[in-house]
């Protein structure tokens, strides 16, 4: 067993599992760090949640043997749970605090101390943590189990340069045989689409194909062909293809990332409407999203859940409105009046259930059929929030889920480990889903000025 493994609160906190991703090392955890969860256990969160699944692992594990002495698992390695150790003890006048964080450092150089012939590394996702344990000579290292790399995330699309002869033939038979490779498997990802240019820089394609896997073909768009939405239509190629598909109802999960202002929200919501309201493809349009401040927080909120829960949707409140308002003025115009009789509200469609604004806290334990799913936001999920929201979905649902990974409000995550860019890179290869990442900003210069420089 060559080397040893010190595990930070965080670490079992954000991945309960985490103590059994170490192959056939030895995986400490100090005493401190059970304290540190036992305060969490009682919470009804995420956190409060898997605090008591450690405790579980745990205990289970005492069956099997002493966890003093280190129990052995089923990959070959050992769990041990050992008592933590001051700073000053292992190394004189540094850190000699005796905060948590600190015992969990000194223990680490106390084990270390100890097995002079092995590497120990402390594992934490705090980045201040990793920078005293190295500033003490202890090597630290981020849990990056669930990382992907971000600048090589997938975009959905990939740009092809293609002479006139290829898109005639394709205009003339409506279909063209897949005979280009690209991607790490030679072929395309399922759904992925082909931006057919003269040149790869173009901003605007000569032609859109998407790739269908079951025959290995290019099929032009068929779903979205340009029509308005609730008022708006696609400004992008980007949006063309996300629109796509938004309302192709056999992709049942669609991921949309993209910076500030680039109408990921608004086209999902404009989508989710059509879907709904118009095409009576789903029998409800829910939306939600994670309940996480920007800066300082302003305390408990009054009133009923509904009430609570209006700051927070007040986006899609705004974007709602925005729909709903050129929907219904656009009727108006059809019939020839300035003002026609009274169009639908948001609150009319809230009271009559076609839509419910949700937040993610009761969405455990709920099963959504038939039901098209919008959560925004979702950068600010961890990858098991993730997996628990994708796990609500019952037969017939869509689930959309859209975020910024620059814009992430949640400590220990990052635009690598958070659910949205996970889900993105984990299930590229699924048939039935579909993913487009968002460059252009189409909600004004000065947004679009304001999302490059800051």
């Amino acid at each position: 067993m060559q080397k040893i493994f010190v595990l930070d609160t965080n670490v079992l906190i954000h991945n309960p599992q985490s103590m059994f991703s170490f192959g056939e090392c030895l995986v400490v955890i100090p005493i401190v760090v059970i304290e540190e969860i036992d305060n969490f256990k009682k919470g009804i969160d995420e956190k409060g949640r898997n605090a008591r699944q450690i405790g579980r692992y745990l205990d289970k594990l005492r069956e099997d043997g002493s966890l003093q002495k280190g129990v052995k698992t089923e990959s070959g390695g050992i769990i041990q749970v050992v008592i933590s150790r001051k700073v000053s003890e292992t190394t004189n006048e540094i850190l000699i605090t005796d905060t948590n964080d600190n015992l969990i450092i000194g223990t680490a150089l106390y084990i270390k101390k100890k097995n002079p012939d092995k590497r120990v590394v402390l594992i934490s996702k705090d980045a201040n943590v990793r920078i005293k344990a190295d500033a003490v000579g202890l090597a630290a290292e981020n849990y990056e189990s669930d990382k992907i790399n971000f600048q090589e995330l997938y975009t959905g699309y990939v740009n092809i340069k293609v002479n006139k002869k290829i898109i005639d033939e394709l205009k003339e038979k409506e279909f063209l045989k897949n005979r280009f490779e690209v991607n790490n498997n030679g072929t395309f990802f399922p759904n992925q689409f082909i931006r057919f240019c003269k040149n790869i820089e173009d901003e605007k394609a000569e032609l859109i194909v998407r790739y269908s896997p079951e025959d290995n073909v290019l099929y032009p768009l068929t779903f979205y062909t340009g029509q308005e939405l609730f008022g708006i239509k696609a400004r992008n190629d980007e949006q063309f293809m996300a629109f796509e598909l938004l309302l192709d109802t056999s992709v049942k999960l669609v991921s949309l990332v993209g910076k500030a202002g680039t109408g990921k929200t608004l086209i999902a919501l404009a989508a989710g409407l059509n879907q709904v309201v118009e095409q009576n493809n789903f029998t409800r349009l829910v939306v939600s999203r994670p309940i996480s401040p920007i800066g300082k927080d302003i305390g408990y909120l009054p009133g009923t859940k509904a009430e609570k829960f209006n700051p927070w949707m007040q986006p899609i409140y705004d974007n709602m409105e925005i729909l709903l308002s050129q929907k219904n003025d656009r009727v108006d115009n059809d019939n020839g009046k300035i003002f026609g009789k009274k169009q639908p509200q948001l609150k009319d469609y809230l009271d009559f259930g076609f839509i419910e604004l949700e937040p993610l806290t009761y969405i455990r334990g709920r099963s959504l059929p038939n039901q098209f799913l919008i959560i925004d936001e979702a950068q600010n999920l961890t990858p098991h929030e993730m997996k628990t929201i994708i796990t609500r979905a019952g037969e017939g649902t869509k689930i959309v889920i859209t975020g910024d990974p620059y814009q992430i409000d949640i400590p220990y995550l990052d635009s690598e480990s958070n659910g949205l860019s996970i889900a993105v890179e984990k299930l590229k290869n699924e048939n039935i889903v579909g993913h487009i990442t968002l460059e252009k900003g189409e909600r004004s210069l000065l947004a679009n000025i304001a999302a490059k420089f800051f």
